[in-house]
């Protein structure tokens, strides 16, 4: 029987199925560590995971869930902004997520902002290697979320098709500004 899933655990089969043991990848939003407990799991003991977050509060909380996981040595953790990929990065990546909007149980005043989220993503199309996935999750129910969607849709809906595939996944008829996921797959080097 097939069944929609929610957004997230959508993104995470999609993860699952671009990232293979010994690939590198990055957790652009690292939060609480879920995305980065994934990849982590994706790229297996002789794989990378590059994982950022502005909030010292967030490397904690990921550090002890992949430690308690045992799947902390092949992680970096970067206390850092996203735009700064390019400083940290230098493999070609099967996959980037970005979890975007306010640390769940954190200050909801501090949230991801267009200006560094449009760079990060620029950066990490880049780093794709053929085929990789670039994943968004988007809040768009508060204002901050709002204004990241406006930016990021217009970004996508300017690449070039003949390198780039974006899918929308979205569940329509939920309560007002539902969660939604933008998923690029790099077709070639650009």
């Amino acid at each position: 029987m097939t069944q929609l899933v929610p957004v997230l655990s959508f993104a995470h089969q999609l993860l699952r199925q671009a990232v293979q043991p010994g690939d590198v990848a990055v957790d652009a939003t690292m939060g609480n560590g879920h995305d980065t407990l994934v990849l982590a799991q994706c790229v297996g003991e002789n794989g990378k995971v590059y994982a950022f977050d502005v909030q010292e509060q967030a490397l904690q909380k990921t550090r002890r869930r992949l430690q308690a996981a045992g799947l902390d040595d092949q992680v970096e953790l970067i206390c850092q902004g996203h735009q700064y990929m390019n400083e940290h990065v230098r493999q070609a990546l099967s996959a980037v997520i970005f979890n975007l909007g306010y640390l769940p149980g954190g200050n909801k005043a501090l949230t991801t902002q267009r200006d560094t989220t449009l760079a990060a993503i620029t950066q990490g199309l880049g780093l794709l290697k053929p085929h990789g996935l670039l994943l968004l999750v988007i809040y768009p129910g508060h204002e901050a979320g709002r204004i990241e969607q406006e930016a990021i849709e217009a970004l996508l809906s300017g690449l070039d098709q003949q390198y780039f595939r974006v899918l929308r996944y979205q569940l329509t008829n939920q309560g007002s500004s539902p969660p939604y996921l933008l998923a690029i797959e790099k077709q070639f080097l650009v």
